[in-house]
């Protein structure tokens, strides 16, 4: 599921760079937690193929993939750290892609630089339940138990059992849990109460809101009647596309239709589908 691709480092991330910069808004990938940019290699080799030459560029966060380690890991550090590999790489303006953990460092970081528009996929709005169950597990997490506690909590998250073997295969053979990462990743959401961390999100979104970004949110499965009510009281104007038989990796399981996704956002005419069955 790789394919050979230019490589290069930016602002000390190593980085994908596809295509040249147009008039078409720029994309920056950001992959999840214990991931890397690899994930994204499928979906852009399909873009080139539907919107040639569209610049785009694919990030290892710091601590993971190629990228060295640089804590802290808290959301203001990382972003700072992607600004200045946008800025390094030329971009402007870029639509900000962010997947799982990473939806929420795109969702904040359209909300401190410029930005033309975020896709999130199978990001939650929900912090709160997610926050109260870490930090429930938190001495296990620290402790020699880190493994087989990873190993539960991302049993639930990535739901193998909903993806082709092949997407299986890959998540297995990419994801690389280092617990000093994992943690230091986490460290915002054991530092403050689950409520405190709903509402930093319900804010960040309202500044999203009001800033009138385009917001599309790709999942795996239809929100939760509580998610549903949550985005139609904080991002009504957002667009939710549900693609069933993705787990929690629509991007791996429907690269096509994720590529067609990304190419909408540098051609606005073009037709994206609502739904995959």
């Amino acid at each position: 599921m790789t394919h050979s691709v230019p490589s290069t480092t930016y602002a000390g991330l190593a980085a994908d760079d596809f295509g040249v910069t147009d008039h078409r808004a720029p994309l920056v990938l950001l992959h999840g937690l214990t991931f890397n940019r690899t994930m994204w290699r499928p979906a852009l080799a399909e873009l080139e193929a539907i919107d040639p030459g569209r610049r785009a560029i694919s990030l290892d966060l710091p601590g993971q993939g190629e990228s060295p380690d640089a804590p802290p890991y808290d959301l203001e550090a990382i972003g700072e750290h992607i600004r200045a590999a946008i800025l390094e790489a030329g971009l402007r303006d870029p639509i900000l892609v962010g997947h799982s953990a990473s939806a929420s460092v795109a969702a904040m970081y359209a909300t401190v630089y410029p930005t033309s528009g975020i896709i999130l996929v199978e990001g939650g709005f929900l912090i709160g339940p997610f926050a109260a169950m870490l930090q429930s597990m938190e001495p296990i997490l620290r402790g020699p138990g880190f493994s087989a506690a990873w190993a539960r909590i991302s049993e639930q998250a990535f739901r193998l059992d909903e993806v082709p073997t092949d997407v299986r295969s890959f998540v297995e053979a990419t994801s690389r849990p280092r617990q000093e990462i994992v943690l230091g990743y986490w460290q915002q959401l054991f530092d403050r109460t689950p409520a405190d961390l709903q509402a930093w999100v319900d804010a960040a979104t309202a500044t999203v809101r009001r800033s009138g970004l385009q917001v599309t949110s790709v999942v795996g499965q239809a929100p939760s009647p509580e998610e549903g009510a949550w985005l139609s009281a904080n991002l009504p104007d957002a667009r939710t596309l549900v693609w069933p038989g993705s787990g929690h990796f629509p991007h791996l399981a429907h690269p096509r239709p994720f590529a067609e996704l990304l190419a909408e956002t540098g051609v606005p005419a073009l037709s994206v589908p609502a739904a995959i069955s």
